[in-house]
């Protein structure tokens, strides 16, 4: 869009070849109309960001061009003009243009400066307009299904099942251990809904001192507790129309479950220290590194809490169980850092892909990147090499190795075979006889050895026999 480009409309075609006049010698590139009609047509072939209307026109209104325009093109500003002594030339249209979306009113006849002042001021809005589309269609991106790097079938169902539930209400738990990405799933959530243009309001459970929590929260009036010297509204009020995510959910006190419980059931709740009952629109995710259900068993999680947030579970992997991706999101990583520490690097070295596909990965995807980071900042050659990367990754290989005092040579072999026939099926989406193929056995070995293993069962539960 010509962030200099202006509509003008006024059936007065003195009037308007002067504005167009003025302002083309401003610098504008101005339009001229001289109905309602002649302006929409002007806005469907061209896009302005500005359109500055009288309020009477022969086939309608300012005020209908004002609503058109609000309604279809968002990122263009309108000014209504309208004469003194005119139907609509008072103060109460000009109040009413202003509460339905005008940027500015102006009285004619209207001065060349106060006009001039007036288009400067209406552009510096629309370039904000403009800024923050921009913005939030970047977020939309960032934060989109299709940016997520994977191709493990696991992910892959739990695309599905995100792309199923994202634009609803329900309530969604994710479980995995801290590094999977549960905090990038929940902004993919909400980017994925209609309340993507709200509030996403995101509060770790965990980090915050359970004293503190409730009234972080839920907000507190003045005098609810030492310190508390004026109102202030919680987390839930700042997410209103939007999506809250309560991550580490485990770390909820009891007296607090309790509270969370009412709002998943009546969106309804009383700021610490008021007998004032509060209502919010707010969608809720949640997620643990915990097992919940263990936690209900151990008398720490309510079971009522449990099974109503426990609508829509999402367990994910860990990265140690999506070997396929750690070459995609490594790279990945790569680009974007040497993109933002302006480092000159062509690629990873086999060797190091190759020590990073043998590692377990505790801290997960976050640990990948980070390490990834570390080499980009630390590497002297133009590929990452095997030594840009820690010890505990080049040197520490302790967890490929097993204590043969401890274990026969048939039990010390047990380990790495399930491993390596775990990641031949999950690179072959669990076929078996692909797996079969790629393994060089036949299908009945490959059979066996699942069912040896718990294999089996595993692709019984996720539905892969």
């Amino acid at each position: 869009m010509n962030g200099r480009k202006i509509l003008i409309v006024d059936n007065d075609k003195i009037i308007l070849d002067s504005m167009c006049e003025f302002l083309s010698n401003e610098g504008f590139e101005t339009c001229g109309s001289v109905s309602q009609q002649q302006c929409l047509q002007h806005l469907q072939d061209e896009a302005f960001s500005l359109v500055i209307t009288d309020v009477n026109l022969p086939d309608g209104s300012g005020f209908e061009v004002l609503d058109m325009v609000n309604q279809n093109y968002p990122h263009t500003v309108v000014i209504l003009t309208t004469a003194y002594g005119s139907t609509y030339g008072s103060i109460e249209s000009a109040v009413k243009a202003i509460k339905q979306g005008a940027y500015d009113y102006l009285a004619k006849p209207i001065v060349d400066d106060e006009l001039r002042m007036v288009i400067e001021r209406a552009l510096k809005q629309q370039s904000l307009l403009s800024e923050n589309e921009a913005l939030r269609l970047e977020l939309q991106h960032q934060y989109s299904l299709e940016n997520i790097i994977s191709q493990n079938y696991k992910m892959a169902k739990i695309f599905e099942l995100i792309a199923s539930v994202a634009d609803t209400t329900t309530t969604v738990l994710m479980t995995g251990p801290s590094g999977t990405g549960k905090s990038m799933l929940a902004r993919a959530i909400h980017h994925q809904s209609s309340r993507s243009n709200q509030p996403f309001i995101e509060v770790s459970c965990g980090a915050i001192p359970e004293t503190l929590l409730e009234s972080e929260l839920f907000g507190y009036v003045k005098g609810a507790f030492t310190g508390a010297a004026a109102d202030k509204d919680g987390k839930f009020i700042a997410a209103h129309g939007g999506t809250i995510f309560l991550d580490e959910i485990a770390n909820a006190s009891p007296a607090l479950q309790v509270k969370l419980l009412r709002i998943l059931q009546d969106r309804k709740f009383e700021p610490v220290g008021s007998n004032k009952t509060r209502t919010v629109d707010v969608r809720v995710l949640l997620a643990t590194n915990s097992n919940l259900k263990e936690e209900v068993k151990q008398g720490r999680f309510r079971e009522d809490l449990f099974y109503r947030i426990n609508v829509v579970a999402i367990e994910l992997p860990t990265l140690a169980q999506r070997v396929g991706d750690i070459p995609l999101l490594s790279n990945h990583f790569f680009k974007q850092y040497c993109l933002q520490h302006r480092k000159d690097k062509l690629g990873i070295s086999d060797e190091a892909m190759d020590l990073m596909e043998r590692y377990p990965w505790p801290g997960n995807v976050r640990e990948l990147e980070n390490v990834i980071e570390r080499a980009v900042l630390l590497s002297k050659e133009k590929f990452i090499m095997a030594n840009d990367l820690p010890n505990s990754i080049v040197h520490d290989q302790s967890y490929l190795r097993q204590d043969y005092e401890k274990m026969t040579l048939k039990e010390a072999l047990a380990g790495p075979e399930k491993q390596i026939i775990r990641q031949a099926l999950e690179a072959n989406h669990w076929s078996r006889q692909a797996t079969a193929d790629a393994l060089g056995i036949n299908r009945t070995t490959l059979f066996k050895k699942m069912k040896q293993y718990g294999l089996y069962e595993e692709a019984e539960r996720l539905g892969l026999t």
